[in-house]
């Protein structure tokens, strides 16, 4: 199981980082990938006016790039309510510091607040409870596996102890400990040397117009000792464009590449040039695809809507089980 925040088009890291990933587990487990909106609200919900669009730029995205709903499971985070309720059942067994010293929320407030006092207004009871409502994304599921990178391995370690807490408390063998499924995942740079994300405003998206991704690269960071034209060029302090040319190009072209660079047969200008082709001939086929998808929206809602049912189906078996286990009586 594993999910995305409904804040806008995908760039070029969340297809490396994790969609690559998620389009091969889906032939080999049975997979549950959410457009997570309630989570969206914890820190935007104060401007909702784009996460509605945002759903469907996201649905887009992953449908384009591979990800199969014959093959996963595919839904919208607020079409299954069972969710909800699971999340509220296991905060009545969440301890309170748990959530204080979760270091996914620290980061959150951090970006949210400046100081103390602003977090007081910033901070919200669902931010706070974030945490508890990304493990019931998991547990309603029953997840073993989510995919993550090996620097993400702690942001499971809550849902972990959340299922031993809730195993252990009602003497149960119910909630499998949902492991990290290590990816391999290429550090990929912005435009301007910083990390890849839209708020910094130097990503290649998924989406982009050949002659917008031609625009970005040509603007990206190169070798900064490189002065003129005609000073060889050296690929290992090459900011963005080499290690670009390492996940896009295959083993001859970089070696052309390096060749040329070090050898000062081509300019900088030039291999942004070039690198931009060999980017858009690499997604060429899944903008084709977008485009056709962005046309029938319909089909789009009726795949979300088919994945709203399957999705709601486990998670409902699950619900009704803990409402057993707890005691409660299953009006449902």
């Amino acid at each position: 199981m594993s999910g995305m925040r409904p804040t806008g088009r995908l760039h070029l890291g969340h297809y490396f980082g994790a969609l690559t990933n998620w389009v091969a587990f889906q032939k080999d487990y049975e997979s549950f990938f959410s457009i997570v909106d309630w989570h969206a609200l914890t820190t935007k919900y104060q401007d909702v006016s784009e996460i509605k669009s945002n759903i469907f730029e996201i649905a887009l995205d992953w449908l384009c790039v591979g990800i199969d709903p014959d093959q996963a499971t595919i839904y919208v985070q607020s079409g299954v309510p069972e969710i909800a309720e699971l999340h509220l059942l296991l905060s009545m067994i969440t301890r309170q510091n748990w959530v204080e010293r979760e270091p996914t929320l620290k980061d959150m407030v951090k970006m949210l607040a400046a100081d103390q006092e602003e977090a007081k207004d910033r901070v919200t009871y669902g931010l706070i409870g974030y945490p508890v409502l990304m493990s019931a994304d998991i547990l309603a599921f029953k997840g073993e596996l989510v995919p993550v990178g090996k620097d993400q391995e702690s942001h499971l370690e809550f849902a972990r102890n959340l299922a031993r807490k809730f195993n252990g408390l009602y003497e149960v063998d119910y909630f499998p400990e949902p492991k990290p499924r290590f990816t391999s995942t290429p550090l990929l740079k912005g435009m301007d040397g910083q990390k890849m994300g839209k708020s910094y405003n130097n990503d290649v998206k998924i989406a982009d117009t050949p002659d917008d991704t031609t625009s970005k690269i040509s603007k990206a960071i190169t070798d900064r000792t490189r002065v003129a034209r005609t000073d060889p060029g050296h690929t290992d302090l090459c900011e963005v464009p080499w290690p670009l040319y390492r996940v896009f190009a295959d083993t001859d072209l970089q070696s052309v590449v390096k060749a040329e660079c070090e050898s000062a047969q081509i300019g900088c200008v030039d291999c942004k040039k070039r690198l931009a082709g060999v980017v858009n001939e690499f997604f060429a086929p899944f903008r084709e695809k977008r485009e056709a998808l962005a046309r029938d929206p319909e089909k789009v809602h009726r795949i979300l809507e088919h994945g709203n049912k399957k999705a709601r189906a486990v998670a409902g078996s699950t619900l009704r089980d803990v409402r057993e286990i707890m005691g409660l009586t299953n009006w449902a």
